[in-house]
């Protein structure tokens, strides 16, 4: 399936509506308390091309598409992380042009028979992908790997790992990607959210890698990242206003049926008013993410809007997810209400693809203030 205009981006939404509806919604409360999602969900996306776009048909806008239904129509972020992971495990793959990695690892994901991740960030790093220190050191036909990395989403699940490493010099010069299979310890991680999405931390105690899982050229690794790191971003920030739309639509139903003094809650004007208040924020939000995600789709260099957006987003989602909760009362504090999952999910928006901090440092040094 191929979307390019706006009639089949709306049979794209209703497809995606559906299959959240069908296949999320009725288990993602079970897959929140089992800490993952199972694998017969993403044979299930991949039947109906889902997990194929951006990459065999599609472009970034369906991808956007794809988001804001899933997550509106009752899926979550946390859901997005587990499911999707290929959009960050596979894109450096499928853009080498490496026929063999494309067939051993990036079709076999986009078919839903293998789950890919991505594992840059270390416990010393953090966002400072320059400084990584997991090394690989040639060694004839192979690469061998030591080092650790942490925060790595779908690490547990994963039957291979994109993992950044330091093949060269100290510095952005000196880092390569390599798909790593097997040889490596696991270590799951409890988060405050995203509960369905199993994150983990990885050991590689002289790991044996082969060379011809090299991804692209030696020492190109900081480059492939950093392009790929815009999609990302763009991803992150649709995830933010989309949770954000969902918490209002599930607010405004609330307030609708819930009486309080002998009326529906949302006749009170400080409620009606603090309503209105997130769906400008909402709006605005949306409105320019889109707009910088249809420039890179054109691919142009637009870092600093990118930037801009993600941040724009995750503030109006963390305001709107507090007045979600906040309005519910004591409903939005359990764990049987959608926004409780919804405000601790968000949590984690403003730091994953680089803490908003970072994007603030990042654009300032774009528009030459730092």
């Amino acid at each position: 399936m191929i979307t390019k205009d706006l009639y089949e981006r709306k049979e794209l939404r209703q497809l995606v509506r559906d299959f959240t509806h069908k296949e999320i919604v009725p288990h993602l409360d079970q897959w929140e308390r089992d800490g993952e999602v199972p694998r017969e969900l993403h044979k299930k996306a991949a039947e109906l091309d889902l997990l194929g776009i951006g990459f065999e048909h599609g472009d970034l806008i369906d991808s956007v598409v794809l988001t804001e239904e899933i997550i509106q129509s009752g899926g979550s972020s946390g859901l997005m992380a587990a499911l999707f992971t290929l959009g960050i495990a596979i894109p450096h793959i499928w853009q080498s042009g490496n026929e063999d990695l494309k067939e051993r690892f990036a079709r076999p994901a986009i078919r839903g028979e293998k789950i890919g991740s991505l594992a840059v960030t270390e416990p010393g790093a953090g966002s400072d992908v320059a400084n990584i220190r997991t090394k690989a050191v040639r060694d004839g036909d192979f690469y061998v790997v030591s080092g650790e990395k942490t925060f790595i989403t779908s690490g547990c699940r994963a039957d291979f790992v994109t993992t950044a490493v330091r093949t060269g010099e100290p510095g952005y010069k000196g880092i390569s990607l390599l798909v790593i299979e097997d040889g490596f310890t696991r270590r799951k991680l409890d988060k405050m959210g995203w509960h369905c999405s199993d994150t983990a931390e990885l050991h590689f105690d002289d790991v044996r890698v082969p060379a011809k899982n090299l991804v692209g050229e030696e020492n190109q690794g900081f480059a492939q990242i950093m392009r790929q790191f815009q999609v990302e971003r763009i991803t992150m920030a649709v995830e933010a206003y989309a949770t954000a739309q969902r918490a209002l639509d599930l607010t405004v139903n609330w307030t609708r049926n819930r009486e309080t003094f002998g009326r529906p809650l949302i006749r009170n004007q400080v409620v009606s008013h603090r309503l209105a208040g997130m769906a400008q924020r909402i709006d605005l939000a949306r409105t320019y993410v889109r707009e910088v995600a249809a420039r890179v789709n054109r691919g142009e260099d637009c870092v600093t809007e990118v930037c801009f957006a993600k941040n724009a987003a995750v503030e109006a989602c963390s305001e709107v997810v507090d007045a979600a909760v906040q309005l519910h009362g004591g409903m939005g504090y359990m764990r049987e209400s959608e926004v409780e999952r919804h405000y601790r999910d968000a949590r984690i928006l403003g730091i994953g693809g680089g803490a908003s901090e970072v994007m603030t440092e990042l654009a300032a040094r774009r528009l030459g203030f730092a």
